[in-house]
């Protein structure tokens, strides 16, 4: 079996109910998520072995985690139990001109305290396929920056597929140095680059330009940033970048691009109204490409899978992604009507 695995948090996900701000109801809705387990989630649910590198508090909120990660298919043997607290973050659902909102308390976690000693990576890399990093983890701290690059590095050694989401988080990059020095690293270590048109701009820092607040996407743009990023990283394999057009917070369109050595497509757009929670398809984005790209049978069919995969997540409330292959495969091809199944 294919074996993916991916290091980062996972942290617990507060939100006010429904479309509520933060502290309008004295209730909070409870969950966990994070970037690279999102990104296990959705390869645990098409069939892929998931294993999830991490470390957690040794208390029961810790226990908690392990078991939502279980219960998803992800693997959790390569999790450190340590002394710490455990990442959170909160997460108000936006409506309508309302944007989204997301605050982060995550300092000093279990998490952070990651050094080059913490992981094993020749043990853990030796029967592994796939290494996936967001540039999440790297922003956290200046060791967490140094032993993500390690991981690579060894991953790379041992001749994993490697791939790497840009994911750039303001709020995060903190500690000193700036993404746009720390990002190129990752980058000429992995086969496969996702990212949005922000993500180049704020982390590889490069000059194509856009106005990500005007929601206007200029084909011809994206493709010149592809070339661009194929002359500096002659190592990519494929480039991913997504496509969003942000009516409001619950209207968007969605679609992608993927770009091989020599070839670009583009997806179908999806129109997604009324959206329940648009928080995680970016993973679920980046796990169903990863998973399309090792097992459809071409790259158009890997793009269109998952940005249909994305475009679904959208409805469903929480982190993860919990479609399975049909579901997304009925999407691609054009059941998008929502009628009851019987």
């Amino acid at each position: 079996m294919f074996k993916y695995c991916g290091l980062g948090e996972i942290l617990m996900r507060l939100s006010p109910p429904k479309n509520e701000m933060i502290l309008q109801s004295p209730t909070f809705d409870v969950s966990f998520g994070g970037s690279e387990a999102n990104f296990l989630a959705s390869v645990s649910n098409y069939g892929g072995k998931a294993h999830f590198i991490s470390v957690l508090p040794d208390n029961q909120l810790g226990d908690e985690a392990v078991r939502y990660l279980n219960s998803h298919g992800i693997e959790c043997s390569h999790i450190t139990r340590a002394a710490g607290r455990m990442g959170i973050y909160y997460a108000e659902k936006g409506a309508s001109l309302r944007p989204s909102k997301v605050i982060y308390d995550r300092e000093f976690s279990s998490f952070s305290g990651v050094s080059d000693s913490t992981f094993d990576w020749n043990k853990i890399f030796e029967d592994k396929n796939w290494f996936h990093i967001s540039g999440i983890t790297p922003a956290l701290t200046e060791n967490l920056a140094g032993s993500s690059l390690k991981a690579m590095k060894k991953a790379n050694e041992k001749k994993l597929g490697i791939s790497c989401d840009l994911n750039y988080r303001s709020k995060l990059w903190k500690w000193g140095r700036s993404p746009v020095e720390i990002m190129p690293d990752f980058v000429r270590l992995s086969d496969v680059l996702i990212a949005n048109e922000e993500d180049c701009q704020k982390s590889l820092g490069l000059g194509v330009k856009f106005d990500i607040t005007k929601n206007e996407l200029d084909l011809e743009n994206y493709k010149r940033i592809i070339n661009e990023l194929k002359i500096k990283f002659p190592n990519l394999k494929h480039i991913a970048i997504t496509l969003r057009e942000s009516i409001s917070a619950d209207w968007n369109n969605w679609s992608a691009i993927l770009a091989s050595r020599d070839n670009i497509y583009l997806s179908k757009k999806y129109e997604i109204r009324n959206i329940v929670d648009r928080i995680g398809a970016g993973d679920a984005f980046s796990g169903s490409l990863i998973w399309g790209l090792n097992n459809l049978e071409n790259d158009q069919e890997a793009i269109e899978f998952a940005v249909a995969a994305s475009a679904i997540k959208h409805t469903i409330y929480g982190d993860f992604n919990k479609v399975s292959i049909n579901d997304v495969k009925n999407l691609v091809d054009g059941n998008m009507s929502g009628r009851v199944q019987r």
